[in-house]
């Protein structure tokens, strides 16, 4: 019997909103296409044919893009436990953080302009550690509110016992 570090027994995660990918993708093509386009602009005035290289290498980018990021996000979770939280993330490089809550000191919740249009938020855990870069994203906003308030509640409950 093996025991997978990812995937503790009896866990049940909560997977990130599908919005994420969109929104990500949204960013990805605003960088993409001003690129793209200066690409085949040079390409095409310079006459060069080498140099339609580039255009075909952001076109490479933007596929590969558009392949890795719904995988990145349909990988990413959290679950709540009696004791801590859970945080997964990634595809090759696999991430599990666990924060126990007597560890929180403050819980933060931020959305950008482009977050809020896809209805979405980041919620961010700040630990007594300065390294810590604990952040759950693409949370429904109600979704996000309703963490931020459960792990401030169960954060201030664990501190009041020690």
């Amino acid at each position: 019997m093996t025991i997978e570090p990812f995937e503790p027994e009896g866990v049940s995660w909560t997977p990130v909103s599908p919005r994420l990918i969109t929104a990500r993708l949204l960013v990805a093509a605003l960088w993409l296409i001003p690129v793209l386009l200066c690409a085949v602009l040079a390409a095409a005035l310079s006459g060069l044919v080498w140099l339609w290289a580039l255009p075909a290498a952001v076109l490479v980018v933007a596929l590969w893009i558009g392949w890795l990021v719904p995988r990145q996000v349909r990988a990413m979770g959290y679950a709540e436990r009696a004791d801590d939280l859970l945080l997964r993330r990634g595809i090759l490089f696999r991430s599990m953080v666990v924060v126990p809550y007597g560890r929180m000191q403050y819980v933060d919740v931020n959305a950008g302009p482009l977050a809020r249009k896809f209805g979405i938020a980041t919620v961010q855990l700040h630990t007594a550690s300065p390294n810590s870069q604990v952040t759950v994203d693409g949370l429904p906003t109600d979704e996000a509110a309703r963490l931020r308030d459960q792990l401030a509640s169960r954060g201030e409950a664990r501190l009041a016992g020690l």
